[in-house]
């Protein structure tokens, strides 16, 4: 009988680790796909005889169409199957960035824009909503830390992957190759046995339970703090490099290096914050500690020209900081939804990082544009606080969080979501 217990715990253990693996791999083709077009931008400003502006315009067409489609797919996701909406989602960014490599024009361009947007706004409410139905519970902190993961290292390759592309096959190749990549994982994912969540279609009315509102105060307030997040973060990330050289004296190199220290460090506190996740129900408290520390640093960089050294281990503990509170603010979001609602609860709450990557460009650059540097960091650091008290905001009831997934949905009523 023993020996029976222990082969069906080590079954669910293997799949377990194939879903994390496969979600995890979804994720990372999500950051991957998205910044493809801009590493290609030299190759499509050349090719389409066009400036940077009409290049931007297709970023924000991307950005915009994201955030209009994600609580929309997040609700589909839940009533129709996160497996099913994830495997088109990578479909159907891979398909665009091929068509473009096969037609290469603007108006190809916006419409790959449009549909990468569509493609974007899949991964977070299918991909949480599949780790939340099947990931042991004790260790669900460090399933979204792995998952978070992946996608910064997307993002990380993506730059050394497409310029070798480029190299190898021309622009188009690397449109076509780097496009190619989604359906291939999604074949992946069919011949690994990703399993189904959501799909409240197939329910009984009994399992499905009475409807509840998901609009609720938490998720509104978790919703403000994913924007807040994207603002304080977006400014450094995007502005650091030039509000350095330009206010603090600091060199190309110094500034690139105290960068890469940053977003290095940030994929390694997401990693070490999912074992935080799954040691408390805190999570707001967690959230809010990292981030004022992380404010206070940042303040130091707005007001003091540090030097190299000092600057990159300040930017590098930020980047740490900054990193940790993920799989934190995936696990408030998680304790949120009310029960058989991950897909929408995500879904809504990543607008306000879709409404952070629309704003933040135009806040940041208008900041440098009236030559005041120091202020990107002093901005991001404003941002930062706002978060602390969000974040605090989030933890006033923990104790309904803690209870069963089966039991959200009264949990989810309270404007105080911890998980």
């Amino acid at each position: 009988m023993a020996d029976i217990l222990a082969a069906s715990q080590q079954t669910r253990t293997d799949a377990s680790l194939r879903t994390l693996f496969g979600i995890s791999a979804a994720h990372w083709v999500s950051h991957f796909h998205i910044l493809t077009l801009p590493m290609l931008f030299p190759f499509l400003k050349a090719q389409l005889g066009v400036g940077y502006i009409e290049l931007g315009f297709a970023l924000t067409v991307f950005a915009v169409v994201s955030g209009l489609t994600q609580a929309p797919l997040g609700y589909i996701v839940d009533h129709i199957g996160a497996r099913k909406i994830l495997l088109l989602g990578l479909c159907l960014g891979g398909l665009a960035l091929v068509m473009l490599g096969l037609h290469v024009s603007y108006p190809w361009l916006i419409a790959s824009a449009v549909l990468l947007g569509i493609a974007n706004s899949v991964y977070h409410p299918a991909d949480y909503a599949i780790l939340s139905e099947h990931m042991d519970e004790a260790r669900m902190g460090r399933a979204f830390s792995i998952h978070t993961f992946a996608g910064f290292l997307g993002g990380a390759v993506a730059p050394a992957t497409v310029a070798a592309l480029v190299t190898l096959s021309g622009g188009r190749g690397a449109l076509i190759v780097c496009g190619a990549v989604g359906p291939l994982v999604a074949l992946l994912l069919v011949v690994m046995g990703i399993p189904e969540a959501g799909a409240n279609k197939h329910r009984t009315p009994a399992e499905r339970g009475p409807r509840k509102n998901i609009i609720t105060p938490a998720l509104i307030v978790l919703t403000m703090f994913f924007m807040l997040l994207g603002l304080s973060n977006a400014g450094i990330g995007n502005f650091g490099v030039v509000a350095l050289m330009s206010g603090y004296d600091t060199s190309f190199s110094t500034a690139n290096i105290a960068l890469t220290a940053y977003l290095g460090a940030s994929a390694v506190g997401v990693l070490a914050g999912g074992f935080l996740a799954d040691r408390t129900q805190r999570h707001g408290q967690v959230s809010a500690a990292c981030f004022a520390v992380n404010a206070a640093i940042v303040l130091v960089i707005a007001t003091i020209t540090l030097p190299a050294v000092l600057l990159t281990a300040a930017m590098t503990a930020a980047g740490f900081l900054g990193g940790v509170i993920a799989p934190s603010r995936d696990m408030l979001v998680r304790g949120a939804a009310p029960a058989g609602a991950a897909g929408r609860a995500f879904g809504i709450v990543s607008t306000g990082f879709n409404f952070s990557g629309i704003a933040s460009p135009l806040l940041f650059g208008w900041i440098m544009d009236q030559g005041a540097p120091h202020w990107v960091f002093g901005v991001s650091a404003l941002f930062m606080v706002l978060t602390v008290v969000l974040a605090l905001f989030t933890d006033r009831n923990p104790e309904a969080a803690s209870r069963p997934s089966s039991d959200k949905e009264d949990a989810s009523l309270s404007p105080v979501p911890g998980s």
